[in-house]
């Protein structure tokens, strides 16, 4: 009897010990943090985009952590490498941050050749990718989001508001030789075909060109009144900086794709006067939820931070997954694709939304560079593109 109550008690000991163990093993998962690779440029010709989309993502990070995480109690943690704006670096970093940290998901990267490394990546391990950057459209991938304005939302729309606002008919397209400019040309000579105007000249150039004033003679000749500039970072401020000495302004527009406010800081006010772009996202939007996102990002980064439309779409991925994963209840990858697939945000300019060709609809606006300052001229409104599964295939 003695014996049987000693084998009874012990095995109620053992219930509870394992039922404590129990315990503390889901307190370990809940604990445990759902990490997320960051592969951006902090380095190299994308550098900007890079930083300033870390700091929109770590803004929501902090912001979902703060509010007691996913999942009663999953904390969200960014595993950042610097990419150094090569697509090499960019597939090496996904790999590791797949295969030796067991990240849920991999937000990056800037350039097109970068992301098509990235999505066959993606697609092996089955791993969602997160783009938040303008591209050239057409993609289309079960593992690839992309929170990217498109020709359809930047071009389409341009186009028309300058021929009618700036009286805009001869046309000369600039870019980068790869594809972000090769496919931003296509979408402006059929967008101007269709308002009656001339492409009167395109050239493509490599990365890192010092001297533009070739180009500039070919632009002269041509007889353009406007140039549409499909050139980012450094070298599209260098080639803005040359074009202002050329003697180009005042007869030909400069109309710069991509854009935003880190030119601010990178060239004199007289140099940025007049330019035009056209984004989903500026600083000097007079909207509560635009003057709320700055504020934040102010209180967390400092007065002097630079806030540009990259900030606001890697904010809103993270986000997006975040809601995803409430929405589904458990971190099951393929149920949170789908539900990504039908989800809308608020972060700086209006309701927008991913839609099921896994772009998004967005707001876009026409901003101008004024006094030093990127400052919205023209609410387009919200841009639904063509979906991008029937050019993909």
């Amino acid at each position: 009897m003695k014996n049987k109550l000693i084998l009874a008690v012990s095995g109620i000991a053992l219930v509870m010990l394992l039922g404590i163990g129990g315990f503390y093993y889901f307190q370990a998962q809940s604990a445990s943090p759902i990490k997320i690779g960051v592969v951006l440029p902090q380095s190299g010709d994308f550098a900007a985009f890079g930083i300033l989309g870390i700091q929109g993502a770590q803004l929501a990070v902090d912001e979902i952590n703060a509010q007691g995480g996913v999942l009663n109690g999953k904390s969200f943690e960014l595993v950042i490498g610097d990419s150094q704006s090569d697509p090499n670096v960019s597939v090496r970093l996904m790999r590791k941050f797949i295969q030796e940290e067991d990240v849920f998901a991999i937000l990056g990267p800037v350039s097109s050749s970068a992301r098509n490394a990235m999505v066959e990546v993606a697609k092996q391990f089955k791993v969602p990718l997160l783009y938040g950057i303008d591209y050239e459209g057409g993609q289309f991938e079960r593992y690839l989001f992309c929170y990217s304005p498109i020709p359809d939302h930047v071009i389409a729309p341009l186009i028309p508001y300058l021929t009618e606002q700036e009286n805009s008919k001869k046309f000369y397209i600039f870019g980068y030789d790869y594809e972000w400019p090769h496919g931003m040309a296509k979408a402006v000579e059929n967008a101007v075909s269709k308002v009656n105007g001339q492409v009167v000249g395109t050239e493509f150039t490599p990365f890192g060109v010092q001297d533009y004033s070739k180009t500039f003679d070919k632009i002269k000749s041509s007889g353009a009144d406007t140039l549409i500039l499909v050139m980012c970072g450094l070298d599209g401020q260098r080639f803005a900086k040359q074009f202002y000495h050329s003697g180009l302004r005042g007869q030909v527009k400069l109309v710069a794709i991509a854009a935003e406010e880190t030119w601010e800081t990178g060239l004199p006010a007289e140099e940025l006067e007049g330019i035009i772009t056209n984004v989903h996202f500026v600083r000097s939007l007079e909207r509560s939820e635009a003057q709320a996102f700055v504020s934040r990002l102010k209180k967390k980064f400092g007065e002097t931070a630079s806030i540009t439309y990259s900030t606001e779409s890697h904010y809103g991925l993270m986000m997006m997954l975040r809601d995803a994963i409430q929405k589904v209840g458990q971190l099951d990858k393929e149920k949170i694709i789908a539900a990504l697939e039908d989800s809308q945000i608020t972060v700086g300019n209006g309701v927008v939304s991913m839609r099921k060709d896994h772009h998004m609809n967005l707001n876009m606006v026409i901003a101008r560079y004024h006094a030093g300052k990127l400052i919205a001229e023209k609410q387009i409104g919200l841009v639904k593109p063509e979906d991008q599964r029937k050019i993909s295939q």
